[in-house]
């Protein structure tokens, strides 16, 4: 062993300076990046893709400068009551409730809407509709309503003379990190029931429409509420280097990101490092397995309404047994121009070798009209995809789009899953019960059933506000299910009461 200096801070970057990986591997600095980094900015690394990051020092400082008053309002919580946040999640969703007072937030999100499109880029859940700011305001009441609360006994050990209470304490700051989708920022918030408080950082797209949210909602109900200003902020930056300052930020108990998949990983990366509990979801996509014994009828329903909008547990991945293959490949087909159709839409298919060979003929030569973030295209309604590709999550806009695949097999389906999904979603078509008992042993996934995908979300599946779901891509969670709720961030504390004056060790 060999004694060091205390380390100095990393003031310039020369082109060609070698910087090393886990302890194993290394990178060079280019040229780009030594010529832009300068004093008070700091270098993160991901250590998968090799890919150095520059995070500025004027990042640092709004990252820096919102976590610590996050971390101050932590504090501040303690102080306040129950009644509070509860009065704090009413007065926010009557604020978006209200016509006069959410016009803003609307027209702030029009014109995020125009400049995306502008772009080329995605707008499907950029659109703050009726009916996504109608569920955030359903999202805020149900926190409200919330039965969750910060002090809640978990377990009492009885000794002679003396009892041990488990009690759920609040965990404190939470970092959350999505892409251009206003209402996580409702979802989010949820974390302040349980006494937490949280930073957000939104996505470019989006965050016209997350700073009027917070100017017109979120800080007058702080306010009014009287909990502290720093409980919900917003990192006010469209920088991706502000992402990497806050997930760096050794002061968040928990980071949370959503998004695409890439962008996810090198944030969970960069969290890591830090030391800092991740909690991530970039890659989505569910999968259908059909079985020899599958029901058509039931097949048909399954496909048609796991597509009916693009999210995570949109139906992504069709696999189909070979002996029933010339039979239900067609209703595939039929069944996900029937979901486009009610779109409005046509729908897009990709097929694998063992798949094209029981795609009826008149299907070959078909055309199809495929809506995309960069405007519509003239596309084959099915055209064949390597079965490497199988992993591809396609993000489609107006027209539902999927990957069939034909497999010897339920288990063959359930070994090119646990390959190449992100462990996310599965589902079985199937008549039997050994054979879903078999299934859900089998493959590598948090959310399991035996029809439609799109069941996976917390509210509509288990009745309570979800802050984010978790796939397996990146491993099984410790002590906890893959939807992440209120009721998911908090710690543990202990409380002791002593009735024997004279109990000792």
């Amino acid at each position: 062993m060999t004694s060091a200096s205390r380390p100095a801070p990393l003031a310039s970057l020369s082109a060609g300076q070698v910087i090393i990986l886990d302890g194993d591997r290394y990178v060079t600095v280019g040229d780009e990046l030594a010529a832009a980094f300068r004093p008070g900015d700091r270098l993160l690394a991901d250590p998968a893709s090799g890919t150095l990051l520059h995070v500025p020092a004027d990042e640092l400082r709004v990252a820096s400068n919102a976590v610590g008053a996050a971390a101050d309002a932590f504090a501040g919580l303690a102080g306040c009551s129950d009644d509070q946040i509860t009065h704090f999640f009413d007065a926010f969703a009557d604020r978006l409730a209200d016509p006069g007072t959410v016009a803003p937030v609307v027209a702030a999100n029009g014109l995020d809407v125009e400049r995306a499109r502008e772009r080329g880029r995605s707008t499907t859940r950029l659109e703050l509709t009726p009916s996504m700011l109608h569920g955030m305001i359903d999202g805020l009441r149900g926190w409200a309503a919330s039965a969750l609360r910060r002090d809640e006994r978990l377990d009492t050990v009885d000794h002679d003379g003396w009892t041990v209470e488990a009690r759920r304490a609040p965990l404190g700051v939470v970092g959350f990190v999505f892409e251009g989708r206003p209402n996580v920022f409702a979802d989010a918030a949820g974390v302040v029931r349980t006494g937490n408080t949280v930073v957000f950082r939104i996505g470019s797209d989006a965050l016209g429409t997350a700073s009027a949210i917070v100017e017109h909602a979120l800080q007058p109900a702080l306010a009014e509420s009287g909990l502290p200003e720093g409980a919900v902020s917003l990192v006010d930056s469209a920088a991706h280097a502000a992402g990497w300052a806050l997930f760096s930020d050794r002061r968040l108990s928990l980071a949370v990101a959503r998004g695409s998949g890439p962008a996810v990983a090198q944030l969970g990366a960069v969290a890591r490092q830090a030391g800092v509990p991740v909690s991530l979801h970039g890659t989505g996509g569910a999968w259908l397995v059909a079985a020899a014994d599958a029901d058509r009828d039931r097949f048909a329903r399954v496909v048609r309404h796991s597509l009916d909008r693009k999210v995570c547990n949109t139906l992504n991945v069709c696999c189909i047994v070979a002996e029933r293959a010339a039979e239900l490949v067609p209703v595939l087909l039929d069944a996900a121009t029937g979901a486009a159709a009610a779109r409005g839409a046509d729908a897009r298919v990709h097929a694998t070798a063992a798949a094209m060979a029981h795609v009826p003929h008149s299907a070959h030569d078909r055309r199809a009209s495929v809506h995309r973030a960069d405007g519509t295209h003239d596309e084959p309604f099915v055209s064949e995809i390597d079965v490497d590709a199988l992993g591809h999550e396609w993000e489609w806009e107006g027209s539902p789009e999927l990957t069939l695949h034909v497999v010897a097999d339920v288990d063959d389906a359930v070994a090119a899953c646990n390959r190449y999904s992100p462990r996310f979603v599965a589902s079985l078509v199937s008549e039997s019960p050994d054979l879903h008992d078999r299934f859900y042993a089998t493959v590598d996934a948090p959310f399991v059933g035996d029809g439609f995908t799109r069941w996976v979300d917390g509210q509509y599946a288990l009745g309570t506000p979800e802050l984010g779901l978790s796939n397996w891509e990146a491993g099984r969670l410790l002590g906890r299910g893959g939807i992440l709720s209120g009721d998911g961030v908090h710690t543990v504390r202990y409380r002791t009461t002593v009735a024997d004056a004279d109990l000792h060790r």
